[in-house]
C-alpha cells in the first residue's frame, strides 16, 4: 500500500471519498448526511464502483489484466479503506460460478471482473449457469478502445464495432460504456436485470480500456438504487375461480414444481393439500415439499423416478408452478400423457403459456398459490382425490423400495479398481445423509453424480440442495464453494462431484485456501463420464471415448496444496463415514476421494424413467409430440 503522501491528487481524492463512505456506513448514508457532494468528478471506473455500491454491491471476484488495470486500482483503494472486498481467483469460469452461487445460495449480489479477450469469454461461458437458473450477477469485462487507433491485444480480430457487447447480448443484457455519461442508464438497466423477480440473469458491463480512466461528472443522487418491485397477481378473481373449478372437477391432479418454487415451500404445500394434488419435483426444487410428505412424488422427467413419472403420466389436470419446461423436467414435452388441461403459475408470460389448453395465472407464485389454495379449500376439492393419492402413494413406496435396494448393494468388483468398491448411489446416499446430519448445504456437479443425486436427496426444505441442472455445467459445485469465502454468514457446504467435473475446475483447491473457505469436496471417481457412457449404452449398446486409462492420484493432488486436508473415502460405507467425520473436523477445505463402481451391474444406478429427445430416440419422441394436443 502506497502512503497517501506518495499518491497523486486524483488518487488522494478517491481515497478520501472511500473513507467518507466507510465512515458513514454506506454510500446512500454518506449522500443523505451530506458527507459527500451530490456532484463528483471521478474516473468512469470509480463512478462504476460508486454506482454498484449504491445497489449494495461491495463484493467482487476478479482476475485482473491489461484490460482492467484502472478498475483494479479503484478496487484496491476502496478495499484498503474497508468499503469493498475483492477475491482474486485463478480461473474465470470458476469465479463466474462462485458469483452465481453467492447470489443463489446466500442472496448476495456481487460482480465478476475480467480483462479483455479470452478471460472475458471464459467468464461469459461460466455465466451460462446464472442465465439458465435465473440468478442475477454483474459481469464486468474489459473492451476494445473507442478511438479505433488499431487492433487492441485480445479484442475480437474483426473490422466491426462493439463485438464483445454483441456477443454478451446474445445470452443476457449487455451495455458497452463507450460514453462514460451513459453509466446512469447502464446501472438502471443492470439493476432491473440482476434483480428481476422472475427472469433475473447476468448483466454484462463492457468497459473500453480508454474510457475506464476517463473523467466524468457523476450525480451520486441520480445513480439508481436496487429496485423495490411490488409483487403482482391477477387483479380479479375470475381466473382463480376458473382454476378452482378445474381442480375440483378433475379426479387426478398433479403439480409440477419447477425451480421457481424455491422459497415458496409453505404456499406450494398449502395448495397441494387443498387440491389433493400429487407433487412432482424438478431437480432444482427438491425440498419444496418435505421428502416424507405423502403427496411428494419426488422428481419426474427424463431421468425422473417411478413415482414422479407415474404422477406425470396419469394426471388429467396439470398445475405447473415456476417451471421453464426444460426437456429433463417434462420428458421433452411428452411427459404428461393424459393431461387435458393446464393451470400454469408463472410470472413470465412465455413460460406460463408454454402448453396448450392453459389457464395462465401470471404473477408472484406465493401470492397466487395462497389465494388459489384458499378458494380450493373452501370448495373441498381434495375430497374426491383419495383414490388418486392412494395410487400415487403405492408408486412412492415402490420407488422407495427400489432405491433402498440400490443403497443396500454391497461393494461390487470393479474392473478399473481391481477390487470391490461402493456403487455411486450407495456412496452418494452416505454423503447426503452426513450432510443432513451436520446441517450442510449440498452442491451437485453435472454428470452422473448430479443425475443420481437429485434422485437420492431427501430434503425437507428448499435451500439444502443446489444442483445446477439448468446449464448442467461441469465444475459448478466445486467452484461454488468459493462463495463461502465472500458470504456474510457462510454455511458449511459439501460439493458432490465426479472425477471428470472436478478436473474442469481444480483451481478451487488453491482459491479456497487463499480465501478461508471451510467446506468439503467429495470426488466420486469411476474414471469415466458415466452419465454419457450410460446414455451411449442405452441408445447404441456401445460406449465411445468417455473414459481413459490415466490414473490420477487425487489425494496427492489435493495434498499438494498447503491447507487442504486430503482423505481416502475407503471401499465401504463405514470407512466413508469415518473419512467424512475427519474431513468435517478440518478447519478449511477438505477433499474426500471415493472410488466407485462402473460396469454392467444395474445396481450401479437409479435408472431413467422418462423419455428424452436425443440421439436415436428422437424419431419416437418427436412423433409422439406431434400427435399430442398439449
Amino acid at each position: 500500500m502506497l502512503s497517501p503522501a506518495h499518491e497523486n491528487e486524483p488518487t488522494r481524492a478517491m481515497r478520501e471519498r472511500a473513507r467518507i463512505v466507510a465512515g458513514a456506513g454506506s454510500l446512500v448514508r454518506a449522500i443523505e448526511v451530506g458527507a459527500l457532494p451530490k456532484l463528483v468528478d471521478a474516473t468512469l471506473a470509480e463512478a462504476l464502483v460508486l454506482g454498484l455500491l449504491k445497489q449494495g454491491v461491495s463484493k467482487y471476484f476478479a482476475i485482473f489484466g491489461h484490460g482492467s488495470t484502472e478498475l483494479g486500482n479503484v478496487l484496491r483503494v476502496y478495499e484498503e479503506e474497508g468499503v469493498t472486498r475483492t477475491l482474486n481467483c485463478r480461473n474465470e469460469v470458476e469465479m463466474a460460478h462462485a458469483a452465481t452461487a453467492l447470489r443463489w445460495q446466500y442472496g448476495e449480489l456481487s460482480a465478476v471482473v475480467t480483462s479483455i479477450g479470452p478471460g472475458a469469454l471464459q467468464a461469459f461461458a461460466g455465466s451460462l449457469a446464472a442465465a439458465s437458473n435465473g440468478v442475477g450477477v454483474y459481469h464486468i469485462y474489459g473492451d476494445e478502445t473507442t478511438y479505433g487507433e488499431g487492433y487492441n491485444m485480445q479484442q475480437v480480430p474483426k473490422e466491426e464495432q462493439g463485438l464483445f457487447g454483441r456477443i454478451t447480448a446474445v445470452l443476457g443484457q449487455s451495455y458497452v460504456l463507450h460514453t462514460p455519461e451513459g453509466l446512469r442508464d447502464a446501472l438502471r438497466r443492470g439493476a432491473l436485470c440482476v434483480n428481476h423477480p422472475y427472469r433475473a440473469g447476468p448483466f454484462y458491463l463492457l468497459l473500453p480500456l480508454n474510457t475506464q480512466p476517463a473523467r466524468v461528472t457523476v450525480n451520486l443522487s441520480a445513480l439508481p438504487e436496487q429496485p423495490q418491485l411490488p409483487k403482482l397477481a391477477p387483479a380479479g378473481d375470475l381466473e382463480l375461480a376458473r382454476a378452482a373449478e378445474l381442480i375440483g372437477g378433475a379426479a387426478r391432479v398433479a403439480i409440477k414444481a419447477g425451480g421457481g418454487t424455491r422459497g415458496h415451500d409453505a404456499a406450494v404445500r398449502r395448495l397441494a393439500e387443498a387440491s389433493g394434488a400429487a407433487v412432482v419435483l424438478s431437480p432444482g426444487s427438491t425440498g419444496v415439499l418435505p421428502d416424507a410428505h405423502p403427496q411428494n412424488m419426488h422428481v419426474g422427467g427424463s431421468k425422473g423416478s417411478i413415482s414422479g413419472n407415474y404422477a406425470m403420466g396419469e394426471a388429467e389436470l396439470l398445475i405447473v408452478i415456476g417451471s421453464r419446461a426444460v426437456c429433463q423436467a417434462d420428458c421433452s414435452g411428452i411427459g404428461y400423457k393424459k393431461a387435458r388441461a393446464v393451470i400454469n403459475i408463472n410470472g413470465d408470460f412465455a413460460d406460463a403459456l408454454h402448453y396448450n389448453n392453459t389457464l395462465a395465472l401470471s404473477g408472484d407464485i406465493g401470492i397466487i398459490c395462497a389465494r388459489l389454495a384458499e378458494r380450493v379449500a373452501a370448495s373441498r376439492a381434495a375430497d374426491g382425490k383419495a383414490a388418486w393419492l392412494a395410487a400415487c402413494a403405492g408408486k412412492k413406496m415402490e420407488w422407495q423400495a427400489f432405491k433402498q435396494q440400490r443403497f443396500d448393494c454391497p461393494p461390487l468388483q470393479d474392473e478399473v479398481w481391481q477390487r470391490p468398491v461402493l456403487t455411486q448411489p450407495a456412496a452418494i446416499k452416505v454423503v447426503a445423509d452426513f450432510a443432513r446430519q451436520i446441517g450442510a448445504a449440498k452442491l451437485f456437479d453435472a454428470g452422473d453424480v448430479q443425475a443420481n443425486g437429485f434422485q437420492i436427496v431427501e430434503d425437507d426444505r428448499t435451500g439444502d440442495t443446489y444442483t445446477e441442472s439448468g446449464a448442467s455445467y461441469m465444475g459448478f459445485a466445486v467452484s461454488g464453494l468459493l462463495a463461502g469465502g465472500h458470504a456474510a454468514v457462510p454455511r458449511y457446504s459439501i460439493a458432490f462431484t465426479g472425477d471428470g467435473s472436478f478436473m474442469m475446475n481444480p483451481q478451487i483447491l488453491v482459491d479456497a485456501v487463499e480465501h478461508g473457505v471451510r467446506g468439503m469436496i467429495v470426488i466420486f471417481d469411476n474414471r469415466r463420464m458415466a452419465a454419457i457412457t450410460g446414455l451411449q449404452l442405452a441408445q447404441y449398446n456401445a460406449d465411445f471415448r468417455t473414459n481413459d486409462g490415466v490414473a490420477v492420484d487425487y489425494l496427492q493432488l489435493a495434498a499438494a496444496v498447503e491447507g487442504v486436508r486430503a482423505l481416502h473415502g475407503g471401499y465401504n460405507a463405514a470407512a466413508l463415514r469415518q473419512a467424512l467425520d475427519e474431513a468435517h473436523a478440518h478447519d478449511g477445505l477438505s477433499v474426500v476421494h471415493v472410488p466407485v463402481y462402473a460396469g454392467p451391474d444395474e445396481r450401479a444406478g437409479l435408472g431413467a424413467w422418462g423419455q428424452w429427445n436425443v440421439g436415436n430416440w428422437c424419431e419416437g419422441v418427436q412423433a409422439e409430440w406431434v400427435r399430442q394436443d398439449l
